[in-house]
């Protein structure tokens, strides 16, 4: 497997995964579908790690989805759909279960599986030139269960089926408006504003930011809530990150949380 197709870059407790096929602005292939699940489930396992930063390489695109010219031999029928598609959907279910929060820095195209890929992160900034939508109904495809229920989750029923029926691209306004990106903001400032914010979430107390991811996939469920999970709510009150967040509140003094 070619693990160039994603790369993975660290600086102290922030961690980048680009999306590297600059020379087809980023168009998604089988082996980065897997590549990608693979290195999102190291990622998550990682508790040094505080936030999770995911991109395409280049800024003309953070995907336009995946290759057409892939789909001759890879998903030229059902069944062969469907060996690709556990991959794709594996890929997606490691996104959706990463304990880190993510967020998505996107320029350019996002579009397709680029755009279930951001729609699957916790916060998605992007310039005003971005470009988003799932135009395949012109391809004759649909978008399956597992990789529909990302875009679901975040704009709910009735957006989702205008992007899927109508098969139209739209620009950043409107996908703000829509929901579905947190911040737009000037194409020159996408890359600071996206750390800025990864910063802001890694100074943090990181126990904190997975719990809450972890409270957010709970209540998505609509079975009844347990006791035992209403205490989870009180856990971090044991944790010495509280001990330290309070004593410097009370200080004023910047607190360095442990994750512990």
């Amino acid at each position: 497997m070619n693990t160039d197709l994603i790369l993975v870059e660290r600086e102290a407790d922030i961690a980048t995964v680009i999306l590297n096929r600059p020379e087809k602005l980023n168009a998604l292939v089988r082996p980065m579908w897997q590549r990608l699940g693979e290195v999102m489930r190291e990622l998550s396992a990682d508790d040094s790690l505080r936030c999770i930063v995911l991109r395409g390489a280049g800024d003309k695109s953070f995907a336009p989805g995946n290759d057409i010219s892939e789909f001759a031999e890879a998903r030229s029928d059902s069944r062969r759909a469907k060996a690709y598609g556990e991959i794709h959907h594996a890929a997606l279910a490691a996104l959706y279960e990463c304990r880190h929060p993510m967020v998505a820095l996107i320029q350019g195209i996002c579009v397709g599986g680029g755009l279930e890929i951001a729609a699957l992160c916790d916060l998605r900034i992007c310039g005003v030139s971005s470009r988003f939508g799932a135009p395949i109904n012109r391809l004759g495809l649909c978008m399956g269960l597992g990789e529909m229920q990302g875009l679901l989750t975040l704009v709910g029923k009735a957006v989702t089926l205008e992007i899927l029926l109508e098969g139209r691209v739209f620009d950043a306004a409107e996908a703000f408006d829509k929901g579905l990106v947190t911040r737009v903001v000037d194409d020159e400032r996408v890359i600071e504003e996206a750390y800025a914010s990864a910063r802001r979430i890694a100074d943090g107390a990181p126990l904190v930011a997975r719990w809450h991811k972890r409270f957010m996939r709970r209540l998505a469920d609509t079975a009844p809530i347990t006791e035992a999970e209403k205490d989870l709510g009180y856990a971090c009150y044991d944790s010495e990150d509280f001990q330290i967040g309070y004593r410097s509140f009370l200080a004023k003094t910047k607190p360095e949380f442990k994750g512990r």
